[in-house]
């Protein structure tokens, strides 16, 4: 802690400032909830009131904040193992990546998030930490609540303002799990809205209530934030020792914590989708997998969250500050929307329900500016950066998917002029894949062409000789080519056909022979794919390959 332990008795007021911020924030989001019965996430409340740009900017904070909610929940969740285990603090980025690596694994083979297989962590770590804060609570009001030994004084910075409100930005990522809530409204049982809502203030109780009786104890206990040991580990060890509640304690605080990175997993696809549809995301993030999960966006996900563990070495405190910065700007824009839904449709009790939302919108946007500030040289400045460069992305795709609509529309269907197609048959060689191309050129056209590069004039009347005994009357075009290369003399070639009449159309037929087993295929050279490269970019001309499989 940058003023030292001088400061802790400050602990116990920045715990009551964040969790009446929680309060806010979830009576806000209640009104969200029963407004958006299908699913009120800050993308969709955004962009219906606010329109397209403030929507993207909601979207993209949401899409930084899930990667950060692996990331972050991982490394705690790790250090919470650490704590207990220490001789694997040297491991701790390992650890992360693979814990990242088996969730997206899990997602990947369709795990869904059911009460069932969720339940027994949520209700072990409610019941572990609710007697951890009731016990403490008790020893401390009964005077037998000795605190820790302090650690020796470090460099430390004298305590002012900017460093109170740092530590309520650090104490304010406590907040960032309301957003699930409003956008997974659609997997509650009916009525959706309702079971939300109610959902959201438990959250909202069990949460605040542990944090201010985990703050208390901190400051009773007179806990510093230590590198190699959680401020919840200081208190558990203080508390019951090294026994067994202590790492069932620690156990249940790394459940919790990878539950909490799942959540992610289901938000963060879910939302790329949204943003694929709409065409502002790559079309393959609305492609549900075989497990009828949206697998491109796990995969994504998961890699981002693995390199930011990699990056920042797995340090929880290093990841924090990049943490709160979008989680509260999608606040603010979800409740900055709220405000313009009720001004425009009202309905019965809207102006309580917009003083409500007006009063979120505007507390959040201030938490934000604090957020930004007090944590931006700390790596807040990375999400604030990030977001516009990835919202000029989400315009970008935008814009050419709908480029791209446009040139394929059927408004355009009047404007096509007849075509002139002209097709050349390649050959380099006379046999039997080069006479099953001929014949298949021969149903595309009256007329077809042959085309033979000439890089060894030994070799041209042979081919001339035996392309005699095939062609049906085909004509053979040998082009010469003084410096050996076989695609110069081709591609000049297909430019003076299509200078021979307007609207011309060549067909390349390429034949082409596979071998049947993989390893053949590096006995020969890859002219076939060599040629279909050169000619994928040119406007004007197709290419049809015609394989002849070998059989042996």
């Amino acid at each position: 802690m940058l003023a030292g332990a001088a400061a802790t008795h400050l602990t116990v007021p920045v715990g009551l400032a964040i969790a009446g911020l929680l309060a806010v924030v979830a009576l806000s989001y209640q009104q969200t909830l029963h407004a958006y019965p299908s699913g009120g996430g800050s993308y969709i409340v955004a962009r219906a009131n606010l329109g397209a740009a403030p929507g993207l900017v909601a979207a993209a904070a949401l899409l930084i904040d899930y990667v950060l909610t692996v990331s972050v929940s991982v490394a705690a969740g790790v250090a919470a193992i650490t704590s207990a285990a220490p001789v694997l603090l040297s491991h701790k980025v390992v650890l992360g990546v693979v814990f990242i690596a088996a969730i997206a694994f899990a997602n990947l083979r369709g795990v869904r998030e059911s009460g069932r297989v969720f339940a027994l962590p949520t209700y072990l770590f409610i019941a572990t930490f609710g007697v951890l804060v009731a016990t403490g609570i008790l020893r401390w009001l009964s005077g037998d609540l000795r605190p820790l030994p302090t650690p020796p004084p470090a460099a430390t910075t004298a305590l002012t303002w900017f460093l109170v409100l740092r530590a309520f930005s650090s104490g304010c990522t406590a907040l960032t799990g309301v957003e699930a809530i409003s956008n997974g409204i659609p997997a509650f049982k009916p009525p959706e809205s309702r079971n939300a809502a109610i959902t959201l203030a438990w959250m909202a109780v069990i949460l605040g209530t542990l944090f201010l009786g985990i703050t208390v104890l901190a400051r009773a206990l007179g806990v510093i934030p230590a590198e190699d040991e959680t401020i919840v580990s200081q208190i558990a060890r203080s508390l019951f020792g090294d026994g067994l509640f202590y790492f069932l304690i620690q156990g249940s605080t790394t459940l919790i914590l990878v539950l909490a990175a799942n959540t992610s997993f289901a938000g963060f696809p879910r939302l790329f989708s949204l943003l694929a549809r709409d065409r502002y995301a790559p079309r393959q993030f609305t492609t549900l997998g075989d497990r009828l999960v949206f697998s491109n966006g796990v995969v994504i996900l998961a890699a981002l969250a693995a390199l930011l563990i990699v990056l920042f070495r797995g340090e929880t405190h290093a990841l924090i500050p990049l943490y709160a910065v979008g989680v509260f700007i999608s606040f603010t824009l979800s409740q900055s929307g709220m405000v313009r839904h009720w001004l425009t449709h009202k309905g019965g009790g809207w102006r309580v329900r917009l003083a409500v939302n007006g009063v979120g919108a505007l507390v959040t946007g201030l938490v934000t500016v604090v957020i930004a500030v007090t944590k931006f040289t700390n790596g807040a400045w990375i999400v604030v950066v990030l977001i516009p460069v990835i919202v000029l992305g989400f315009l970008a795709i935008h814009r050419h998917y709908e480029s791209v609509a446009d040139e394929l529309s059927l408004d355009r269907l009047a404007d096509q002029p007849p075509v002139r197609n002209t097709v050349l048959v390649l050959v380099g060689d006379v046999h039997m894949g080069v006479v099953k191309a001929l014949r298949f050129a021969e149903t595309l056209a009256d007329r077809p062409r042959a085309v033979f590069v000439e890089t060894d004039p030994a070799r041209t009347g042979w081919v001339e000789q035996r392309w005699g005994k095939v062609s049906g009357g085909v004509p053979l075009i040998v082009l010469t080519s003084p410096y050996r290369s076989m695609l110069g003399p081709l591609l000049d070639y297909i430019d003076q056909v299509q200078r021979e009449g307007p609207n011309s159309v060549v067909t390349i037929v390429i034949p082409e022979f596979i071998p049947r087993r993989w390893w053949q295929h590096l006995l020969h050279n890859q002219t076939a794919l060599l040629v279909k490269g050169a000619l994928l970019f040119r406007r004007g001309v197709v290419v049809v390959d015609v394989p002849f499989h070998l059989n042996r």
